[in-house]
């Protein structure tokens, strides 16, 4: 299928490693200038490998998301550099890295930095890409949420919460800018073999006494038979194909929608 993607540009934060560099990489094979934006050292040499794997241009720039500051600049700079920006995929995310259950295991200053990361990173982003798309009629931003802001996961309340702040905030984007043609959907990961994910089986195990630990592999192993009724893992690929469709021609009547890619884990709740 044509996507339709051709010589557009696009924005991946959080796009240096994991599900952003997935997505990335989606929209590269769909010959599609990509800008990553990610605290990473290595955005830089991971743009470099996109461009030369997939003969688009694509730079790397070191952004922080939740410096409204840096991420004007970073819009700047995109546009200066690969031109009018019509397509954003926000990936970059944090979790509390401590395991929740119960919340009163986490102090209130806990929740700071995920909130200020995953709901003002989001706000920022928005807020610097947006009105150029509304001034040209023509846009799509897609944000990555999570099921744990459907469910109320109590592995990470600040995550879970914060991700359903995002969804809340990607359908009041999507009404506000929907009369200007600039479409907006989040889609949901389920279960899928990340840096973040690892971390949260390391949070739980840390706060485990020696006797109940258990691998990562054998941990997550567990959950995924369990509760994936498909049984097995999301991959990262699996989020950016969603992604990048959704951002393409082909989805024109989606908007305000939230798609989970989950296997049917939410299904299962």
């Amino acid at each position: 299928m044509d996507l339709q993607l051709q010589q557009h540009v696009a924005v991946v934060t959080g796009g240096a490693s994991g599900i952003g560099r997935a997505i990335a990489e989606g929209f590269a094979a769909e010959k599609v200038s990509v800008a990553i934006w990610d605290l990473s050292t290595s955005v830089e040499v991971v743009a470099r490998e996109i461009a030369l794997k997939f003969t688009v241009p694509a730079v790397g720039l070191t952004v922080d998301v939740t410096d409204e500051a840096q991420v004007k600049t970073a819009a700047s700079q995109t546009e200066s550099r690969l031109g009018a920006v019509q397509h954003l995929a926000h990936a970059a995310a944090i979790g509390s890295g401590k395991f929740g259950f119960p919340f009163t295991n986490l102090s209130p200053a806990d929740w700071r930095r995920t909130l200020d990361v995953n709901i003002m990173g989001m706000v920022h982003v928005a807020h610097a890409l947006a009105p150029n798309m509304v001034s040209r009629r023509d846009g799509t931003l897609v944000f990555l949420g999570s099921v744990a802001g459907q469910i109320g996961s109590q592995t990470d309340p600040p995550y879970s919460a914060a991700k359903a702040a995002g969804i809340n905030f990607a359908q009041c984007l999507a009404k506000d800018l929907a009369p200007h043609g600039v479409r907006v959907n989040t889609v949901n990961p389920g279960m899928v073999q990340t840096p973040l994910n690892q971390s949260v089986w390391k949070a739980w195990h840390d706060s485990q006494p020696p006797e109940l630990r258990r691998t990562y592999e054998d941990w997550a192993s567990e959950k995924v038979s369990k509760i994936v009724p498909l049984g097995r893992w999301q991959q990262p690929r699996n989020i950016a194909d969603m992604v990048v469709f959704l951002s393409s021609p082909r989805a024109e009547q989606v908007t305000g929608q939230t798609i989970n890619v989950d296997g049917g884990y939410v299904m299962h709740w």
